[in-house]
């Protein structure tokens, strides 16, 4: 008999087991395919940019060829031209400047995710989801993860995932986040708190200040908005749809200085011009 309480015991604990790798297993299988889906996206990304580098060379050898071709040409107008092909030279290494850093950003912000998705672990895409939408990243913890229903106290098993987003975020310094609350639109009203604005700035406050007391992420580098019923995800006719609506939502800010301080950079051939209007 207490062999066979033993067996029985081993078989559970590799049960629990098969179980843990095969769901690490499924986790690593979207962070692979996320993956190849950036990877081809940037693929093609090159082949477009290097066929646009391709007609400017053609376009400047046929200036070449032209120039040598000319029998009687002003050292002026020869001047003239060869400024010209100096300049479309100078603007595409700019755009390339351009390109390059845009796509250092899109990189860096693919680490950032995959970071976040291995730091959290297994978690739903219903109670936490992390994407890129248009070069910003997107945090969004739904509010059964986080609070009671009308309340805006943070969840002790909420803190628990807000502790691993923060460890995260605290390893990238040079990153600034908002928290924003959304609710749905079932009309809020209890105490201080007069409507949804109310519970969702509310709801978005507490977050921070989990954030930032108990996990140390620095304040400077967190805003707090409450965003009410107004930006919806889903219909809120129906409880699956007002579920997705209620929650809480990380931004990580982009990054704009340094692309700032490339886009005031002179245009190439053109001192008096810069290449953004202020």
């Amino acid at each position: 008999m207490v062999s066979s309480c033993v067996s029985t015991k081993k078989l559970k604990n590799a049960e629990l087991r098969y179980a843990k790798l095969d769901s690490l297993y499924q986790h690593l299988q979207k962070n692979y395919s996320d993956c190849r889906d950036t990877s081809q996206k940037y693929r093609g990304m090159s082949k477009t940019l290097k066929e646009q580098l391709q007609n400017q060379k053609t376009t400047s050898d046929q200036l070449l060829s032209h120039l040598k071709d000319l029998s009687v040409i002003s050292s002026s107008q020869a001047e003239s031209i060869k400024k010209s092909i100096e300049n479309i030279s100078g603007k595409d290494a700019y755009i390339r400047n351009l390109q390059s850093a845009l796509a250092h950003k899109d990189s860096l912000n693919m680490a950032l995710v995959m970071n976040l998705k291995g730091a959290i672990g297994n978690l739903s895409d219903e109670d936490i989801n992390i994407k890129i939408d248009k070069g910003v990243i997107y945090i969004d913890i739904s509010d059964k993860l986080l609070f009671q229903t009308g309340r805006y106290e943070v969840t002790e098993r909420a803190k628990e995932v807000l502790g691993k987003v923060a460890k995260v975020l605290i390893n990238q310094p040079d990153i600034e986040f908002m928290v924003e609350g959304h609710t749905d639109t079932v009309p809020y009203r209890q105490g201080v708190l007069l409507d949804n604005w109310d519970l969702s700035v509310k709801r978005a406050t507490s977050v921070i200040r989990i954030l930032q007391y108990e996990y140390g992420v620095p304040p400077l580098r967190m805003a707090a908005a409450g965003r009410g019923e107004y930006i919806p995800l889903a219909d809120n006719s129906t409880p699956e749809g007002r579920a997705i609506n209620r929650r809480t939502r990380i931004v990580i800010l982009p990054q704009l200085d340094q692309f700032f301080k490339l886009l005031e950079q002179p245009i190439p051939g053109n001192s008096n011009a810069v290449s953004v209007i202020k």
